[in-house]
């Protein structure tokens, strides 16, 4: 029993930690300082205090911030959909991609000729910083959310290159010796991991779809569960097959988007709330593994700060500036996307990757990535809530909405429908009598900023009304309430 009171303090002082680390959005909204800036700077000040902290071994971190991100990423997913993505697919694909190569190609030269990193160190480097963290933006942003094409090609951007930046630090670090042939190999290697992700996410949704439709479990809590561990399967598969996982977890997640399933909503609140929680532990765990005492040692410091300058400033405005030029955008619209391609838990994870490795100047390289990233979280992101409001970016304030009403049922209805009206669609302005829906549909609910619309004939529709409806003839309907023409392309 001696060993009890011990645990309870330890549980304790855990639960306090977490308690303010979930309130800690409310600040972040507050003082305009993202919330995994205060995960990481808090942690990494902490793990100098009481060295204890920063015991946790480097091989231990990576694994569980890979399951984190694994999280994350999938969640993200999700929330695209397929309708969405395949609105934005091209612009998407482009600029993950081209944008994830440009940058790290830029960050070497400038690593290698400025401030005279080895060449391969150089490489390493400016592919850790390649991946941009659009979460930081939208925790910045609190309840206010980004509206249109922009938001869309943010998350997308944010989803796509992850993985790329993930495979290509794979391929350069499985890849031996330099010269030609040994950009052959990364090359090859960057392409497997690219295509089998991909197909195995295609493949491993379409799957666990199936699998969420026809096989019924007992309890209404374990269906969340089980697409937790179909994704780490998929993520698992698509390792092991020499593929990238993370973009095998990212596609499947786009693959469930906009499908229906049991339960489909509980599990996306689920997987909602894991991927916070898996930004919380990526960004503290990832905090412990610095030393803050140690980052003025070999230039660390002022290296980092010249790199995330160029990075703002001159990297991604002009590189990834011109892989954005095919891409339909206002001005306002592609200065901010330039803007907020923030640095997150990615670099940082890479970071693990390449000490890992035992790659020469690797603990140089890993401070480096630290400052940068803090650098890009607290300067940068503060910035965006002011630079949104001067460019005129769309937003929509989203209230949280504690109170739901369901309807539960042993099989699923046929022919429910659910939509959002979309500004100038048919249905905006429309009365229910109004709606060219056809004699056969019929509008139960229509929920208007989170309260019920009593449903009348006479009841008028608006934009951003959530409409259920009985019919069968579905992709008609979906014309009346949703506008094809406001999607962005390339």
């Amino acid at each position: 029993m001696t060993d009890v009171e011990p645990f309870g303090r330890a549980i304790l002082l855990i639960a306090l930690i977490g308690t303010l680390a979930v309130l800690s959005s409310r600040f972040g909204e507050r003082l305009r300082v993202p919330a995994p800036a205060m995960f990481l700077v808090c942690a990494a000040v902490a793990s100098d205090i009481w060295p204890g902290l920063g015991r946790v071994g480097m091989p231990v971190v990576e694994e569980v911030v890979t399951v984190a991100l694994t999280v994350i990423l999938f969640d993200g997913g999700m929330n695209i959909g397929r309708r969405r993505f395949r609105s934005a697919a091209g612009a998407t694909l482009w600029v993950g991609v081209a944008g994830t190569l440009v940058t790290a190609v830029a960050v070497a030269v400038l690593a290698h000729e400025a401030f005279g990193l080895d060449w391969r160190i150089a490489m390493l480097l400016g592919t850790a910083l390649s991946p941009t963290d659009p979460a930081v933006v939208f925790s910045v942003l609190g309840r206010r959310e980004i509206a249109g094409r922009t938001g869309t090609l943010l998350e997308g951007e944010s989803g796509a290159n992850d993985p790329v930046g993930i495979a290509l630090m794979v391929a350069l670090l499985g890849a031996g010796g330099a010269g030609w042939h040994s950009a052959g190999e990364v090359v090859v290697e960057f392409c497997q991991q690219m295509v089998i992700g991909a197909a195995v996410g295609v493949a491993g949704g379409l799957l666990l779809l199936t699998f969420m439709r026809r096989v019924p479990l007992p309890s209404g809590g374990l269906y969340a569960l089980r697409v937790l561990f179909g994704a780490l399967v998929i993520y698992g598969l698509a390792t092991a097959a020499h593929g990238s996982g993370f973009l095998a977890v990212f596609t499947a997640g786009i693959v469930l988007g906009d499908e229906r399933a049991p339960y489909k909503r509980e599990i996306e609140r689920f997987h909602s709330s894991l991927a916070s929680l898996g930004e919380i532990v990526a960004f503290t765990m990832l905090g412990l593994t610095i030393k803050i005492r140690d980052l003025p040692h070999g230039g660390a410091i002022w290296i980092g700060l010249l790199l995330a300058l160029a990075l703002a400033l001159v990297i991604r405005p002009v590189f990834v500036g011109l892989v954005l030029l095919p891409v339909r955008l206002r001005r306002q619209e592609r200065i901010f996307v330039l803007w907020t391609g923030l640095k997150g838990a990615v670099p940082i994870l890479l970071g693990t990757f390449i000490v890992q490795a035992g790659v020469p100047d690797a603990s140089r390289a890993y401070a480096i990535i630290f400052v940068v990233v803090a650098f890009s979280v607290i300067v940068q992101g503060g910035t965006v809530p002011t630079l949104t409001h001067r460019l005129g970016i769309p937003l929509r304030v989203v209230e949280p909405e504690p109170w739901s009403l369901g309807v539960r049922f042993q099989e699923e209805p046929e022919g429910l429908h659910r939509y959002q009206v979309a500004p100038g669609s048919a249905a905006d302005g429309a009365t229910v009598d109004e709606l060219p829906c056809g004699e056969d549909a019929w509008v139960s609910f229509v929920i208007r900023e989170g309260r019920l619309v009593p449903v009348r004939s006479g009841t008028e529709m608006r934009a951003g009304d959530e409409v259920l409806v009985l019919a069968d003839d579905a992709p008609h309907l979906e014309t009346v309430f949703t506008k094809a023409d406001d999607t962005p392309g390339t």
